[in-house]
């Protein structure tokens, strides 16, 4: 998967309009980075990435890149 479609599914994990994430920003620095979306993240982990993340792993994101380098 690409990185833009990685960056695409962040946004519909945290229903942001698309072009809205870069691999620089900070997910604290979105309301919409809250639990219901981290519970989002770590689904879409598990099903499509095949990762099992501990809330650990998810809580020491910082940025979208960090984000996205849990889904290689």
């Amino acid at each position: 998967m690409e990185k833009q479609e990685k960056i695409k599914l962040m946004e519909e994990v945290m229903d942001l309009e698309e072009g809205t994430l870069s691999e620089s920003d900070t997910l604290s620095s979105y309301e919409e980075w809250d639990s219901l979306s981290v519970l989002a993240f770590m689904s879409v982990l598990t099903s499509k990435f095949q990762k099992n993340v501990l809330p650990k792993d998810i809580k020491n994101l910082v940025t979208v890149s960090d984000a996205l380098n849990l889904m290689e």
